[in-house]
């Protein structure tokens, strides 16, 4: 997807301050226009299978390959690990309580995993540098799924690829990575439902 929609990734700033001006606290979602189903698709089922532009990290897992298993250290519920989520798909969000495209969009996630809590497994990645603003913006959000916390040097960042985020992943049953989605989605839309429904080859109705 086009990096305009993402938060490219900065570390070890004291002030947390955005790269181009201000508080990211203050940065906002400017204007994302709903995808149309057709370049939904298009950046689902072709873009996701395609090289990145940007140079990714040795480590990374890319699209077609298995996921590798890691712990996932507790936010919101236990701590568990990437294998205990085997057997069932999954939908991984990496974002971030600073990042405006993210908190834009948790509240879609929270929908979409309340409406298909037997067919689709949803989990949400932190990499917030400070635990206790994740936190708060959990409390707000009040989220059904669970959330976990990518710690320095961020192994869980790395596999996944966020180097921006709202970064979204498509994990089938047997553990394969089947699609990366960057930026911010309306993701219990129809047109979100069917090309997930579509990608990880499950019947999501109703």
């Amino acid at each position: 997807m086009n990096s305009a929609n993402g938060h490219h990734r900065q570390r070890g700033l004291p002030s947390v301050k955005d790269k181009r001006s201000g508080n990211r606290e203050d940065a906002q979602l400017a204007h994302y226009p709903a995808p149309t189903m057709k370049a939904f698709c298009v950046s689902l089922f072709l873009l996701f299978a395609s090289t990145g532009i940007s140079a990714q990290p040795v480590a990374t897992v890319e699209v077609g390959q298995t996921l590798r298993d890691a712990p996932l250290p507790a936010l919101s519920g236990p701590a568990s690990r990437f294998n205990d989520y085997r057997g069932k798909p999954l939908l991984i969000n990496v974002w971030a309580s600073w990042c405006g495209p993210c908190r834009a969009e948790m509240a879609s996630l929270d929908r979409l995993s309340r409406r298909f809590p037997s067919q689709l497994k949803v989990i949400g990645i932190s990499t917030d540098d400070y635990p206790e603003k994740a936190s708060a913006f959990l409390k707000k959000a009040n989220t059904a799924f669970p959330h976990y916390l990518d710690g320095k040097p961020f192994p869980l960042e790395t596999q996944l690829g966020a180097n921006r985020i709202p970064l979204t992943v498509l994990i089938d049953a047997e553990g394969r990575v089947i699609a990366k989605s960057y930026g911010a989605r309306e993701w219990d839309s129809p047109e979100a439902v069917e090309a997930i429904g579509k990608a990880l080859k499950v019947k999501l109705g109703g």
